[in-house]
């Protein structure tokens, strides 16, 4: 597909924005060429400036589950819309987003709304710490939760290591504070709590992890983490992008899990800007003004990302089948990209959870993020930059899961398999 408008753009951005994006993926850095510019999406499919039509897997990151301008998200939106963008003040739909999250989430007394996940993981870490009275935290290799400074950590060698930068300006004693474990090693987690678990305030981990491609937690893993209540240690299940997507309560549903705090985001704003932290109500009383533990947002609780959310979150409750539907669609899409990979004698691996999936160039299993980092990038290049010449917009990184909507269905899954046929 031609994209000379698109380009002309990139070129044009790159003037007056870091790299021409407002976030480092979009840059298709890992994949190379030019990112389309998108303006306008509907259901399933999205169109560039261009006039190029793709069909979606991107979906903005993953809050569009029920795809591209959903008409009744709209309708509510434009409705609030009409009476103001902002007030900077209490807004009855805050409350009724609050009931709707506490039904999904029983465990969650209490919730505080921000308007990005990166916010809801750095308040909920520092609610943490504020509540135990300890400072160090534990992070696992491959769990991307945003980009505050404590987060932006990797690890040195070895089960046991102190976190070092990820990313220039993060100071060493700050990172100093984070463990970073491999994901799914469940013993080496009961090693360190047996050694630091006094001094541990949480661990924060996803679910299901969706950032180094999807990886999927095994029983004992999670078993693992629930021992952390036995040392004081609070357990933050980063669900920002899980929430609402695995089941209307999310990957704690799905998979029973009994977290101190949950983070939420993504579907939770249905398009707009919104995240959310909650959790028991006596940690969630030592939030300001309740509390000594500050945390603050302008935005915080918009009306119009309020009306979206809420709008979502109808929908979904009042039709437990769709999730049904989504796991059905899902399933023949990895049927289907297997069959074809394994036809055209591509080494692969398919991690897939409900509506979300990645495809991994490299022989099984893929279980932690050293698995992941096997995948055959280059191969990854062609498979993307294929598809995407056959109109079909797959994530731009191996390390991203791609996401399926209520939009999407056996039609949608039919074409990508002839693209993919098509591209290899």
């Amino acid at each position: 597909m031609e994209r000379p408008i698109s380009e002309a753009y990139f070129q044009e951005a790159k003037r007056h924005i870091p790299g021409g994006v407002n976030s480092p993926v979009r840059a298709f850095k890992a994949v190379g060429g030019t990112p389309p510019y998108l303006v306008r999406g509907e259901g399933a499919y999205v169109w560039d400036a261009d006039g190029n039509r793709y069909l979606d897997y991107v979906l903005s990151w993953g809050p569009l589950i029920l795809g591209h301008a959903h008409p009744k998200v709209l309708s509510r939106v434009r409705e609030v819309l009409e009476r103001g963008l902002t007030f900077g003040a209490p807004h009855p739909l805050e409350v009724e987003l609050a009931k709707k999250v506490k039904r999904a989430y029983p465990g969650v007394e209490l919730v505080r709304f921000v308007s990005s996940g990166t916010e809801a993981t750095m308040s909920a870490l520092r609610l943490a710490r504020g509540y135990t009275g300890r400072d160090l935290f534990v992070k696992f290799r491959g769990n991307y939760h945003g980009h505050a400074d404590g987060l932006l950590v990797e690890a040195g060698s070895g089960a046991l290591t102190l976190g070092v930068p990820s990313s220039a300006g993060v100071p060493e004693a700050y990172a100093r504070l984070t463990l970073v474990l491999e994901y799914n090693d469940a013993e080496g987690l009961r090693e360190v709590l047996r050694r630091r678990g006094e001094e541990i305030a949480a661990i924060i981990f996803e679910p299901v992890v969706g950032n180094a491609g999807v990886l999927v937690p095994t029983e004992d893993f999670l078993k693992a983490l629930h021992e952390a209540r036995d040392y004081g240690v609070l357990l933050i299940a980063d669900e920002v992008m899980t929430g609402f997507r695995l089941a209307f309560g999310g990957a704690t549903e799905r998979f029973g899990l009994k977290p101190d705090l949950v983070t939420l985001g993504k579907v939770l704003g249905g398009g707009l800007p919104a995240a959310a932290y909650g959790g028991r109500r006596e940690i969630m009383e030592k939030v300001a003004p309740l509390g000594p533990v500050y945390q603050a947002g302008t935005l915080s609780g918009n009306p119009l990302a309020m009306a979206s959310g809420l709008a979502t979150l109808e929908i979904l409750e009042a039709d437990p089948g769709l999730y049904a539907r989504l796991e059905a669609v899902g399933a023949r899409l990895e049927a289907g990209l297997r069959e074809v990979l394994a036809r055209k004698g591509v080494p692969h691996t398919i991690n897939r959870v409900g509506s979300m999936l990645t495809v991994f160039f490299t022989e099984g299993p893929v279980v932690t993020f050293q698995d992941a980092k096997r995948t055959d990038l280059e191969l990854f290049k062609r498979f993307f930059h294929g598809l995407l010449a056959r109109g079909v917009y797959w994530p731009p990184s191996n390390f991203e899961a791609a996401f399926l909507s209520t939009a999407h269905g056996e039609a949608e899954v039919a074409r990508t398999l002839e693209a993919l046929d098509g591209a290899l």
